[in-house]
């Protein structure tokens, strides 16, 4: 908390107590900042945070309030500065490492809190916010400015020294990121996605260098040298370290072997021309790459690398990859959060390399989002999955019905799917076709707890909807028997 005149040069000694940029949002005491997004100028709506209980508002331009108003060049700009002030710069007494790319975010994300360990290490991103201390949920994958710098100074508060965050291509293409100096700046991998925010491919790929733009100079960038992109990603660093990781020998952590089983992967790893043999939880090619990105932050953070291997035993990331619960029956239920053509594509791939008959996938595509990606989606899904049940995914403004119309536009072979609009019912309806030795997949939303509709948001979770089928099918069978 912190009166007005100790955040500006002013005569108000008013109490500030938050700072909101949804008026929605606004609680009794806040200071209301009117920055403007792409779609809305939240000078628009200063009498709704007033009547909610802003107590004063920063603006850029004339509004008629009976509150104390602080004019300022660009409140855009302004935001970032003002929240580090309020919460007393915890961004400068934090080390801040942070993970960017099109798959994986979250699993690196998580990975690195392990190896660093949750009591000095905070985590945000897609799975919310936590340490030791707790575990909340956040808006964003990457939070506007007035809540990261809260979360950064609740972590302090907790105790962690650290944060380990996602940095999403639409947070650096939106401004939220723009103050933020990383001290460690990691990417997984660069796939089309988002095209419907940045336009083209290349505005995409700029958004993810700018991270690394970012990066301290005495800090440290690690690059996947197996990516596509990573020469371009590269020429972005201004920072001094660049650590690699990657099948190539040169790499600073090379990935020599790796066996993948039902239920660990057995990887080589070699650092400092000294192997290290592991045995992970994770598995999938995929989370060979995701582990070896998450080591590479531990030791740039200045961990040895035989102090955080024992801690891998332990990673578990939720909504990846997640096998449900054996209840009885003679299937399995995975619920993984992959939403993209190539995160789809790794996905399956891994899949059938297991003892399994089928796969039948639930998915969707969110509406509002990058809709030239959907027949890729509907068309990888297809061939390289048994069979699929398309349903709706967040449609917010959009008909669902038109979206899965798009996913399955390329698909020629129609008995190879079935459409159920409602993502309840769809869940339903894998779990009760599975047969012996079967695997359902249910993509797209991970352990999420919402769904965006048209005109609201509701509570929803694949894992508890997909629990509860399974514990009706299994107490019919055993009624049966």
């Amino acid at each position: 908390m912190k009166k007005l005149s100790e955040l500006y040069n002013c005569n108000y000694d008013i109490e500030i107590n938050g700072i909101k940029i949804n008026s929605k949002e606004v609680r009794k005491g806040d200071l209301f900042i009117c920055t403007k997004g792409v779609t809305a100028d939240r000078h628009d709506f200063v009498d709704d945070a007033i009547k909610n209980g802003a107590v004063a508002i920063v603006a850029s331009k004339k509004v008629n309030v009976k509150v104390p108003v602080i004019y300022v060049d660009d409140t855009n700009d302004e935001l970032p500065k003002l929240c580090s002030k309020f919460y007393d710069y915890p961004d400068k007494k934090l080390k801040i490492y942070s993970v960017t790319g099109t798959d994986g975010k979250t699993s690196v994300a998580t990975i690195t809190q392990y190896l660093l360990g949750n009591n000095v290490c905070g985590y945000i991103g897609t799975n919310g916010r936590s340490c030791s201390k707790f575990t909340l949920d956040t808006n964003n994958t990457t939070p506007d400015s007035d809540k990261l710098y809260e979360y950064f100074n609740e972590f302090l508060e907790a105790g962690c020294n650290s944060v380990m965050m996602e940095s999403s291509s639409e947070a650096f293409y939106r401004g939220r990121l723009k103050n933020i100096k990383y001290d460690i700046g990691a990417i997984t991998n660069i796939t089309r996605e988002h095209l419907n925010i940045h336009g083209n491919f290349e505005n995409y790929i700029d958004c993810k260098c700018q991270q690394f733009r970012q990066i301290k100079n005495n800090g440290y960038a690690i690059l996947n040298s197996d990516d596509e992109f990573y020469s371009t990603i590269k020429n972005s660093c201004r920072c001094k370290n660049i650590l690699t990781y990657g099948k190539n020998e040169n790499n600073t952590l090379q990935i020599v072997n790796f066996t993948i089983y039902s239920n660990k992967t057995d990887i080589i790893y070699k650092f400092q021309n000294k192997e290290y043999q592991i045995s992970s939880p994770l598995l999938g090619e995929f989370n060979v790459y995701n582990l070896a990105c998450g080591l590479l932050i531990a030791i740039a953070s200045g961990k040895k690398i035989e102090e955080v291997i024992p801690n891998i035993q332990a990673i578990k990331v939720s909504g990846r990859l997640e096998l449900l619960p054996n209840l009885g029956q003679n299937f399995q239920v995975m619920i993984d959060y992959a939403h993209t053509p190539n995160g789809i594509n790794n996905l399956l791939k891994f899949i059938h390399t297991l003892d399994v008959n089928r796969s039948i996938v639930v998915i969707g595509s969110a509406g509002e989002r990058d809709f030239l990606k959907r027949p890729i989606m509907g068309k990888t899904v297809i061939d390289n999955a048994s069979y699929a049940i398309f349903t709706y995914e967040d449609p917010r403004s959009e008909d669902p019905k038109d979206i899965i119309n798009m996913m399955v536009k390329d698909i020629e072979d129609k008995s190879r799917y079935e459409i159920v609009l409602d993502r309840s019912k769809a869940i339903e309806r894998a779990i009760n076709i599975a047969g012996k030795n079967d695997i359902v997949l249910i993509l797209g939303k991970g352990n999420e707890t919402y769904e965006k509709l048209k005109d609201k948001t509701i509570y929803f979770n694949d894992i508890e909807e997909a629990m509860k089928y399974l514990k009706i099918r299994v107490k019919k069978e055993k009624v049966k028997v």
